[in-house]
């Protein structure tokens, strides 16, 4: 199964993004930091690189990651030109409030009210830019909701005087080229629920957690994970809570959901379903493959 997702709304989105890159003197990329790479969109990359604009990437949501992983993106991308990364919790004022120095290090050429330093906040769906919106500004002003794409349109601030921000809506791309980065963002709720099924994501899920997390699943729920796959995980989460149906056959569906929704919200601890080391293994192998259907 391949997951894709991209609704109508997000073209006149990405259209609008690129018009108002002209206008603006820097990006700030609000990843999930579970999945950082998986979901950094490559469009937001392409037009930043065009317009040729310095990128805050805030790995958001890292109260929900391994530290351990988070440490090594924020090395990964700190390496990179033009681009600063910081870890931190949107909801989280006294880390917000670091967000407005680290832009101004990054184009200090807008410094004052004749030049007011103008940022634009970006990312895929559901990883916290209206949070991040109404915590620097310390009011509600951008719509929350635990579903992606509930901001639809751009909306634009004033930070203070010498600052503004343009909050856009959720921006996916028109083909996700990997499936694992799609299964990543589903699991991740970055993408609707009319485009996964909830137990292929969850096998999915389950199968990164008996590789690196294998003691988190025992805790969480009680399973000796020797010999278990991830469908075998999905069931034995549904004997274990009792989650039957008629005649005794495990509800594999909520069961899913059950692992689903204690991942995406840190009920099952700090989980982080990609390294550095793993996205470069990954992306290999997919070269190879491409290599040898050229061949």
């Amino acid at each position: 199964m391949s997951i894709q997702w991209f609704p109508g709304h997000m073209v006149s989105a990405r259209k609008k993004a690129a018009e108002t890159m002209e206008r603006v003197d820097m990006i700030i990329e609000v990843l999930d930091a579970r999945v950082p790479e998986a979901g950094s969109n490559p469009v937001i990359k392409e037009l930043r690189l065009h317009r040729q604009r310095p990128c805050l990437k805030i790995l958001n949501k890292a109260d929900l990651a391994d530290p351990a992983v988070t440490a090594a993106w924020l090395n990964f991308y700190n390496e990179q030109k033009g681009i600063k990364a910081v870890a931190l919790t949107c909801k989280k004022p006294g880390d917000v409030a670091k967000i407005p120095g680290l832009c101004e290090i990054l184009a200090p050429h807008r410094n004052n009210s004749l030049k007011p330093l103008r940022m634009m906040i970006m990312g895929i769906p559901n990883v916290g830019k209206s949070t991040l919106i109404n915590t620097l500004l310390k009011r509600r002003v951008a719509a929350v909701g635990d579903e992606p794409a509930v901001t639809k349109n751009q909306q634009g601030f004033d930070l203070n005087e010498r600052m503004t921000l343009i909050d856009t809506p959720g921006l996916m791309w028109p083909k996700i080229e990997y499936d694992s980065d799609g299964f990543m963002l589903a699991a991740s709720h970055a993408v609707g629920r009319n485009a996964i099924i909830d137990e292929e994501v969850a096998s999915f899920l389950g199968d990164i957690l008996l590789a690196y997390y294998p003691n988190l699943l025992t805790n969480r729920y009680g399973l000796s994970v020797e010999g278990l796959d991830g469908v075998s995980v999905i069931e034995a989460i549904a004997k274990r809570r009792g989650y039957l149906l008629k005649g005794g056959v495990p509800n594999l569906g909520k069961a899913a959901l059950m692992l689903l929704q204690d991942y995406r919200t840190g009920a099952l601890g700090r989980i982080s379903l990609e390294t550095p080391k793993s996205r470069d293994i990954m992306l290999t192998q997919q070269a190879f493959i491409k290599a040898k259907e050229q061949a």
